[in-house]
C-alpha cells in the first residue's frame, strides 16, 4: 500500500465502508462492545495478530466488556489507505 495521507473526502468515502469507525483528531477510532473481560481480551488479541502482520500498530484501551482502538500512521501525519485497510480487517473480526 501507498500509505499515502488521505483528504477528507477521501477519509469520508472510506468511513462509508466501515461499520462504527469516525475520524477524530487524526485518527480513526472505534469502540467494541463484550460481555466480559476474557471476551474483550480474547479479541484484542486477534486484532493485535492481525496488526502485527500488516506490520501497523494500532493504540488499543481494553477494559471490562470492551475494547477501543485508535488508527492513525504516524509518519505520515494522518490517516493513510493503510488504516482504513487494518480498520476494515479488525471489523471483520467482529
Amino acid at each position: 500500500m501507498e500509505r499515502r495521507k488521505l483528504s477528507a473526502d477521501e477519509i469520508a468515502a472510506g468511513l462509508t465502508e466501515l461499520t462504527g469507525w469516525r475520524e477524530e483528531n487524526g485518527k480513526l477510532t472505534r469502540r467494541f462492545e463484550f460481555a466480559n473481560f476474557a471476551e474483550a481480551l480474547a479479541f484484542v488479541n486477534k486484532a493485535g495478530e492481525i496488526a502485527e502482520a500488516a506490520d501497523h500498530h494500532p493504540d488499543i484501551r481494553l477494559g471490562w466488556g470492551y475494547a477501543e482502538f485508535d488508527i492513525t500512521t504516524h509518519d505520515r501525519g494522518g490517516i493513510t489507505d493503510h488504516d482504513l485497510s487494518l480498520a476494515a480487517s479488525i471489523d471483520r473480526l467482529s
